[in-house]
Parts: C-alpha cells; structure tokens; sequence
C-alpha cells in the first residue's frame, strides 16, 4: 500500500459530521509531503485546494483521494517564486470555497545537491530564496490578508521548515539559509496575527521517506566527509501531525513541532 493511500485510510472519516467543511490550502501539493498531508486534510472532511507547478499531479493528488473536484477539491497550477500566480491562487480560493483556515506553506525545493559554496551558481541560490523564502512570504501574506478581512476572522498559517532550520548539512548553504530564514518569518507572522486571531506555527522535518529523501537510504555526504545510509520514515506519519496542529482551537497553536526519523543523525550530527 502507497503512503498516500495509507494517509487517506488512518484518518477519521467524519470527524466533522454536520459542520461546514474547513478549508486548506497546501502547496507543493503534487508530490511527497504535499500530497501526503492534503490526502490527510481530504480523509479528515476539509476541502482543499491543491496548489503546484505541474496540473497533472494535483489532479493525481485529488484522484488519490477519491474526491469529488467540484466540493472539496480545487486545483491550481502555482508556481509560488511568482507574485501573479501567487495572487492568482487566493483569488480563486475565495471565489471558489469563500474563506480560508488553512495555509500548509509548503512548496520547496532542496536546488543543486553536493555544490561546494564555492561553486554554486547565483542562479542556483536565487531559485532556492524564491522559491522557499519568497514564495513562503507571498503564500503567507495572500492567505494573512484573507484570513484578516473574512468573517468570521481568522484562521492558521503551518510553514514547512526543516531540520536545518537547526543544524545544516554539507553543501546546503541555500536550502539551509532559506530554512533558517522561515524560523524568522514564522516568528514575526505569529506575533503579527494575534490581534487578527491568525495563529502560525512551524512543523520541522527530518527524513521523511519521500522522492527528495531517496539518496539518504543509499548514503549521503555526513559531516566528516564520510558517505551514510540514513533511516528515514513513512511521511504518513508527518501528515497526521500537521493535522493536529490545524485542528487545534486558534486559541491553541504548537509554535514549533520537530518531528524526524528517531535514529536520525540529527541530535548527534557534526
């Protein structure tokens, strides 16, 4: 059985029998993480809107969870570094669903792996900040500015973090620059969105077994310079705690939730 099947399985099917479905959006929702926690968000009766640089894969996505396009689905083909697709999203989620609860801030990309700082291409780095700093701001002000005038107001912001928003691995000096910057961000959202009831929190990750995390099973660069395999785990088990985090009460928010492959080299890695 696919992760993503499993997602859809473990979660309760009703858990809001009578109640008007709350509504998500979650980009990179084609792929790994992504679809992962929007098939979970679909099983646990949200709508969602399915956000990502490629229509195909949403469109898997969606047909992964055996929903219905014109209720709880929507997609949208996104590319977040960009301000037009950006505004474009929101403005069609509000037209579409009216409101919105939820943002899983989550498109990213790793860029270039194994480039020594020294030889990595502006290029290179410039697609990593825009696409995972930038494009994260521009996610999270759209959905601030909705979340702000709706009525009733509110609602909650989940940026995808990672590991190395807390220890870099070698050669990762964009990816982890950018990581570390969302900590930040996070942070001044979080404290902006309290008048407004628009709580933000962070889920960092460690090793979730998906596409991006295929060579950590085959070995990957450690910090004294020695190539290991690396556990990881099923990302299932992340999308259920992204669930918890978006279903809490907004007077409730898990600011900073780690959650990783418990043999991990992290808590030990240098």
């Amino acid at each position: 059985m696919n992760a993503e099947r499993t997602a859809a399985s473990n979660a309760p099917e009703t858990p809001r029998s009578g109640a008007s479905p709350k509504i998500a959006v979650v980009t990179g929702a084609g792929s790994g993480i992504g679809r992962s926690v929007a098939l979970e968000l679909l099983a646990a009766g949200w709508s969602v809107a399915l956000a990502g640089r490629r229509t195909e894969t949403l469109e898997e996505t969606a047909a992964l969870a055996s929903a219905s396009p014109d209720n709880t689905t929507l997609c949208v083909r996104t590319d977040v570094s960009r301000p037009e697709d950006v505004a474009g999203l929101f403005s069609r989620v509000g037209e579409h669903f009216g409101r919105l609860d939820l943002l899983f801030n989550n498109a990213g990309t790793f860029g270039p792996g194994g480039v020594p700082v020294e030889e990595l291409p502006y290029d290179a780095w410039r697609h990593v900040v825009d696409t995972n700093l930038n494009g994260a701001f521009l996610c999270a002000q759209a959905a601030f500015r909705q979340m702000k005038e709706q009525d009733p107001q509110g609602g909650r912001i989940i940026n995808n973090g990672s590991i190395s928003a807390h220890a870099p691995r070698p050669n990762s000096v964009a990816y982890t620059a950018t990581k570390h910057a969302l900590t930040g961000l996070t942070k001044s959202l979080s404290l902006d969105g309290r008048p407004y009831r628009i709580a933000v929190g962070q889920i960092d990750i460690g090793n979730a077994a998906t596409d991006m995390t295929e060579r950590m099973q085959s070995g990957i660069l450690q910090a004294n310079g020695q190539l290991a395999a690396e556990p990881v785990m099923d990302v299932t088990d992340v999308a259920r705690t992204v669930r918890h985090m978006a279903e809490l009460p907004l007077e409730a928010n898990v600011q900073f939730a780690t959650v990783l492959a418990t043999n991990m080299p992290y808590v030990g890695r240098g």
